[in-house]
């Protein structure tokens, strides 16, 4: 099983190491059917969906592949594909007095490893010498101050205020590690959301290949 999950990037879908990886989650959360994706087939991207697993695969066609829309899995050009980005869901508790209602029902589960291990590009030592952690520890209660705290401040965000976006979690996304993470819960929308975000909690992580300046 792939310790860190940037390591699985660049893979083919029938692959040994991914193969290895989802047999072990679905063993984790005891459901063997679990390891079957749900497929979406595009010109441009294929997803494997496992919403028990609370991960989701983007491949992307290479060689001049052009999927069609809606096939199935065996229909699929293992060879002309390539992993190219992966979600992780977590699904965090609503808090006691929280609108039931404004959160939205997730159709993926938690991803039932944990910690999430990710490594960190290095920097250079800011000016008190302090150099970056050369990973970071992600469970399902990490909030963004502590993302922040470890991983610096991030290369673009966006969500949250706004009257249009209101309803959006809030987003970080650090470029060059090939991380973004979206925030959940009452503390990563709407007006007071930046203010309030530091509390909330990760909702989805996706990864993919780091960003070059």
């Amino acid at each position: 099983m792939a310790s860190d999950l940037k390591q699985l990037l660049g893979e083919k879908p029938s692959s040994s190491a991914l193969s290895e990886h989802i047999s072990t989650l679905a063993t984790k959360v005891s459901k063997p059917e679990g390891a079957v994706p749900e497929v979406k087939s595009y010109s441009d991207a294929v997803y494997f969906n496992y919403y028990p697993l609370g991960l989701s695969l983007m491949f992307k066609p290479v060689n001049g592949y052009k999927p069609k829309t809606g096939l199935k899995r065996d229909d699929l050009q293992d060879a002309n594909l390539i992993l190219d980005g992966i979600d992780i869901y977590n699904v965090p508790k609503p808090k006691a007095g929280a609108n039931a209602a404004r959160a939205t029902k997730s159709p993926y589960t938690t991803y039932p490893i944990s910690p999430i291990v990710l490594s960190l590009v290095p920097f250079p030592p800011d000016k008190d010498g302090k150099t970056r952690a050369e990973s970071i520890s992600i469970t399902p209660e990490t909030t963004g101050k502590e993302f922040v705290l470890a991983m610096g401040e991030p290369d673009r965000k966006g969500g949250g205020a706004g009257p249009s976006s209101g309803s959006i979690g809030i987003w970080c996304e650090w470029s060059k590690d090939g991380v973004m993470v979206e925030f959940g819960g009452e503390e990563s929308r709407g007006p007071q959301a930046w203010e309030r975000g530091k509390d909330a909690v990760w909702k989805v992580i996706s990864i993919f290949p780091p960003k070059k300046d």
